[in-house]
């Protein structure tokens, strides 16, 4: 099963305990489901959880049945409501004029309460969200084919304190968090604690791993340069050396020519331990650097 998959199967398991919790839910089923108009609701989903869920959903929100119900077989979950009578019990109980279209706006006399708030982003997403698996990226959207729905969504959030963004995508509007952090919140807000906990620790995960790739190629980097390093050296040797010039040198600096042959592989730092007494690595520099500049003299 997928992340966003996993998400919504918590989601579903939340009690739909309050009526106006139930009824708020509901409302975010229906602005981002596939219709809603005064003249039929359908939806339209792949996932069992949310099928499962959606019967008693409706029935607790507005004490209606769906008129239609997947079959077993049906991949694609069909329900259906376009009875009249029921369907103006719907708009009626979210507070519409029967003779307006009720994507229109977003009623916020029905979210005034933070419990309701939560419960009508859960419908929101369970209808029309997704979440990417986080271990490759952080993304989730609310997806409704509303405009002013969206814009008012958008209203709502922000007021939530939730900065999302906005996008047109194949004629619906689309509303999505990049932010882990923010991510993380709005799972827990909706009521899925234990995705977002998942998802914080693939962010740490992804994070260690980062700084662990970081240090080994800034490591590998370092090793490479002293590796080079150590190279030149040994040929300003070689060349000192072919110049009969090694004789006439200062005795710190044969003793430097003497370990630094010894010990190719060391680092400087390491290199400098080996003088008795050992000496700084700024010391040791400086004398490798002087006998590379008198073989290219």
């Amino acid at each position: 099963m997928s992340f966003s998959g996993e998400v919504k199967q918590e989601l579903c398991r939340v009690p739909l305990d309050r009526p106006c919790c139930a009824r708020a839910e509901a409302y975010g089923v229906l602005l981002c489901c596939n219709t809603f108009t005064p003249g039929e609701v359908r939806v339209v989903t792949e996932n069992g959880s949310f099928a499962g869920r959606l019967p008693g959903l409706m029935e607790r929100a507005f004490g209606v049945a769906f008129d239609r119900l997947p079959a077993p077989e049906e991949q694609k979950r069909i329900f259906q409501i376009s009875d009249p009578a029921k369907l103006h019990r719907i708009v009626e109980a979210l507070g519409y004029d029967p003779r307006q279209s009720p994507v229109l706006h977003i009623n916020f006399g029905l979210l005034e309460e933070d419990c309701c708030r939560s419960a009508f982003l859960r419908g929101a997403f369970l209808a029309g969200g997704s979440v990417t698996e986080p271990s490759k990226r952080y993304h989730l959207e609310l997806v409704t084919g509303h405009a002013q729905a969206s814009r008012e969504l958008m209203a709502l959030l922000a007021d939530m304190e939730r900065r999302p963004r906005i996008t047109a995508r194949a004629g619906g509007q689309v509303i999505y968090f990049k932010s882990s952090d923010q991510i993380e919140d709005l799972l827990t807000l909706m009521g899925a604690p234990v995705s977002a906990m998942a998802l914080m620790n693939a962010r740490a995960e992804k994070e260690l791993r980062n700084g662990v790739n970081r240090r080994v190629n800034c490591e590998s980097a370092n090793l490479d340069k002293a590796v080079d390093a150590a190279q030149e050296q040994l040929m300003a040797i070689r060349r000192l050396y072919d110049l009969g010039r090694v004789e006439g040198l200062p005795a710190q600096l044969k003793e430097t020519i003497v370990l630094r042959e010894t010990f190719p592989e060391l680092t400087l730092s390491e290199l400098a331990e080996e003088f008795d007494p050992p000496i700084t690595k700024s010391c040791l520099n400086h004398r490798l650097r002087k006998l590379v500049a008198l073989s290219r003299q």
